[in-house]
């Protein structure tokens, strides 16, 4: 009877207490191990058959996916070899030259064309007026005139043999480290040489100066020979800076079959084979028969008509 009381009051005390409930309830339930979860339709389904099954879901790792993928082709880096870089380098350099040259080429065209221009409106004016003066009183000065025209073509053939003497006894010589650079490769439009062009006009200023503002026979022959003097610099300048050494362009000159036969001879006095020969310019074949060089005076011409 106290047994049954016992157990009457443990179990009474049981239901009353909800933490004992719970631990029992606890122990009576099997482990988790095959069974379903209770929150999934399939699994309730199973269950209502008989059948539990534990279903798990595992997504798919990325990383080892990628890893997995095949690799892209790579497309394969092309390496200049060292000739290709050698033949990319000198023509990135030629271009540079082919620039440079033509810059200086249109730099040096328009310093010769105004200065062609300057002085030959300057001459012609001069020589205008200078002449309509003598003729305002009447009487013409034959004698004056004559003398104006025949120096200025004596002053022009003179200048030939002296830029020759010049050349030789003076360029090649005590005035070298000015004319050398006339010899070596030109940086920029202008070089040292040129100055002797300068020194040259000085004197064929002064007599044109001297001769237009005064009058009479010895004024006359002074501005004539300032005007010879004038009319041989400027054909040495087409002749010997544009067409021998292609400082600027010269237009029909260089069809003219005697100034190509003179360019030719310039050119193989830059060579030195003859010794400096010829040292002249508008009269250079002629020393160069002088010394026998003819036969090379043909071979460079017919170079100078390939290039031209």
């Amino acid at each position: 009877m106290a047994t049954g009381l016992s157990g009457g009051a443990m179990t009474s005390f049981a239901v009353k207490n909800p933490l004992l409930v719970a631990a029992a309830r606890r122990q009576s339930w099997s482990p988790l191990a095959g069974r379903a979860f209770p929150f999934s339709l399939l699994t309730r389904s199973l269950r209502r058959r008989g059948a539990e099954t534990v279903t798990c879901f595992v997504p798919p790792d990325a990383e080892n996916q990628q890893a997995l993928a095949p690799a892209p082709p790579t497309l394969p880096v092309l390496v200049p070899s060292l000739e290709e870089e050698a033949a990319a380098a000198a023509a990135r350099r030629i271009a540079e030259r082919r620039a440079r040259k033509l810059s200086e080429r249109r730099t040096y065209l328009v310093a010769a064309v105004m200065s062609s221009l300057g002085v030959t409106s300057m001459g012609i004016a001069a020589v205008y007026y200078r002449f309509h003066w003598q003729l305002e009183g009447g009487e013409v000065p034959m004698t004056e005139m004559f003398g104006t025209f025949a120096l200025s073509v004596g002053a022009a053939v003179g200048m030939e043999f002296w830029a020759r003497w010049a050349h030789r006894s003076l360029w090649h010589a005590s005035l070298w480290h000015m004319h050398e650079s006339h010899h070596r490769a030109r940086e920029g439009p202008f070089e040292l040489n040129d100055v002797f062009a300068i020194i040259n006009a000085v004197p064929a200023i002064s007599l044109l100066a001297y001769g237009f503002f005064h009058r009479g026979l010895v004024p006359g022959l002074c501005f004539g020979a300032g005007l010879g003097i004038t009319l041989f610099g400027m054909a040495y300048m087409f002749v010997h800076d544009g067409l021998v050494h292609r400082r600027f362009p010269v237009g029909p000159i260089a069809d003219v079959p005697y100034f190509r036969l003179v360019a030719a001879a310039h050119k193989i006095h830059h060579t030195d084979k003859f010794e400096g020969v010829p040292y002249g310019l508008f009269l250079g074949p002629k020393e160069l028969e002088e010394v026998g060089g003819l036969d090379e005076l043909e071979k460079e011409l017919v170079r100078i008509n390939r290039t031209l």
